[in-house]
């Protein structure tokens, strides 16, 4: 889905809101939060989850700590976090910006960005490389299935690959 981008950062004096900004979020979309790497400080939770899965909102992602995973668990919500945590972010941390640029780890991230999340993680597809980007993710989907189909069909996979130039898929060409 379209990532939905927040910034968060230490609470002021009075202190910020954590925000309440999940009723913007279009079905689909990403809620992305950049907490900083903080794991101490919590920005999502059952209300937050709740209301997301009721919505139809594609999932979270945070560069921080989340909170309350057995609801995320049991309606099969999709989020990613470094860790989770049961201590709020409430009068620790504040909404700074939303809608900009943000950070998830080593990622840059925009408002509008396209997201993917399995198992195995979460990818940033920027969208001003978006179809350039799916369209080698395609070609190597391809590759890969005649690669397997090769292999099955009594090719040994060294063969196979090189038949169809696996080691340099990925290659950026000039």
């Amino acid at each position: 889905g379209r990532a939905f981008t927040i910034l968060y950062g230490p609470s002021g004096k009075p202190s910020g809101t954590v925000g309440d900004y999940i009723d913007d979020v279009e079905p689909g979309g990403i809620v992305v939060l950049d907490n900083g790497g903080r794991e101490n400080a919590t920005v999502w939770g059952d209300i937050l989850t709740w209301v997301a899965h009721e919505r139809k909102v594609g999932g979270t992602v945070i560069d921080g700590a989340c909170r309350d995973t057995a609801l995320c668990r049991e309606l099969n919500y999709p989020i990613y976090s470094r860790s989770y945590s049961m201590r709020t972010g409430k009068d620790r941390v504040q909404v700074e910006a939303m809608g900009g640029v943000v950070n998830i780890g080593d990622a840059r991230c925009a408002a509008g960005d396209l997201l993917r999340g399995d198992a195995d993680g979460v990818l940033v597809i920027p969208r001003e490389h978006e179809n350039e980007i799916l369209d080698v993710a395609e070609e190597i989907d391809k590759t890969e299935e005649h690669i397997r189909n090769s292999v099955r069909s009594g090719l040994s996979l060294r063969q196979a690959r090189e038949k169809f130039g696996y080691h340099s898929l990925q290659t950026r060409k000039k």
